[in-house]
């Protein structure tokens, strides 16, 4: 089959994903990958994934770090203050940033007492078609791929990385991560899994301690995705890695901020996470204070409820002065508040 045959034929099944419309031709970038960036000549694939070019220009508004691959870099301490961040807190900030759909649940979680979050590295799957499987089991041996699809993407994780992944709800002959590949996350990642379908060896991955993952369901099964039996038990393809993809009502992009606790998941744009963090410290903050002054019976529920008055406002300011060295958020932050700043945007 000839190059542009093939091309054709990928471009036609990704145009029929969900979001995935986003992808540009495919025309082939591995050896300019290598000149760029020899340390991921040999886990950046071209052809249907994204390259990193494609993952820049369409994270353009975060100005911060990338990885090799392209996905923005939120900072480790953005991410370590998200882990107090609450799911309404997050979802205020982003709805007032214009991002009406970035929260998912109805999951099954495993360690629902912990919270997740990570940097997003995402891949999509489809029903399984044989041509199309052919040529990408094909490229991935020019590429030097090991082992099946399903073990890519978990190649290319960095330290606190989520994988997330779609595929499409598959329950029966469906799970594509079992205790082995969670077992190679885990140790790339120290995080767990968003995966919009179904996991095995539930057993494996419950025994893994800070493994807390939100899937949908549990089931024995195991997927096939991969050319046995000449295609005829081939149920999904992996179409893309580390491109958009849609997790429930989410599109999802690689180096979105993952938070998931509570039994939700919120993708948080890389270039807002720490609007969401400050937003979230200013709220604990003013909680704090707001419910000691209820218990002291110095203010009624209205009066903290309500806007604040400037004697409050001045009272507040005070404790914050007196506490700001044992205060749970970073000093930077009671000082932006006590100079009056807002959080950036």
């Amino acid at each position: 089959m000839g190059a542009e045959k093939m091309q054709k034929i990928l471009t036609g099944v990704l145009a029929g994903a969900v979001f995935l419309a986003l992808i540009p031709c495919l025309a082939a970038q591995q050896g300019i990958a290598a000149e760029e960036n020899t340390a991921i000549s040999t886990t950046q694939w071209h052809g249907e994934f994204f390259t990193r070019e494609d993952v820049i220009k369409y994270t353009s508004y975060w100005h911060g770090a990338r990885f090799p691959d392209g996905r923005p870099k939120v900072p480790d301490d953005i991410l370590d203050r998200m882990k107090n961040v609450t799911l309404e807190e997050a979802w205020a900030t982003l709805r007032a940033a214009g991002f009406e759909h970035q929260y998912e649940d109805g999951w099954y979680v495993i360690h629902p007492n912990q919270v997740l979050v990570g940097r997003a590295l995402t891949s999509t799957w489809m029903p399984g078609r044989p041509d199309i499987q052919k040529e990408i089991e094909a490229q991935g041996k020019r590429d030097h791929r090991i082992g099946g699809t399903n073990a890519w993407p978990v190649d290319m994780l960095q330290p606190r990385d989520v994988y997330v992944s779609d595929h499409f709800r598959l329950k029966v002959d469906g799970p594509s991560i079992g205790d082995n590949v969670g077992n190679a996350i885990y140790a790339r990642t120290g995080n767990g899994i968003v995966y919009n379908g179904a996991v095995r060896d539930i057993n494996g991955l419950e025994a893994l301690p800070n493994f807390t993952s939100f899937v949908r369901y549990y089931d024995p099964s195991h997927h096939f995705g991969m050319l046995v039996a000449g295609g005829r038990l081939l149920n999904s393809t992996m179409v893309s890695i580390n491109g958009p993809t849609r997790i429930g009502h989410v599109l999802v992009m690689p180096g979105d901020v993952v938070l998931g606790r509570n039994g939700g998941v919120i993708f948080i744009p890389p270039q807002l996470a720490e609007r969401v963090v400050q937003y979230s410290e200013r709220t604990h903050l003013e909680d704090m204070f707001g419910h000691l002054r209820l218990r002291e019976k110095k203010y009624t529920a209205g009066q903290i409820d309500g806007r604040w008055t400037p004697a409050i406002e001045q009272d507040y300011h005070n404790w914050l002065r007196k506490n700001e060295d044992h205060l749970p958020v970073p000093k930077s932050t009671v000082e932006e508040i006590l100079k009056g700043e807002k959080p950036s945007n």
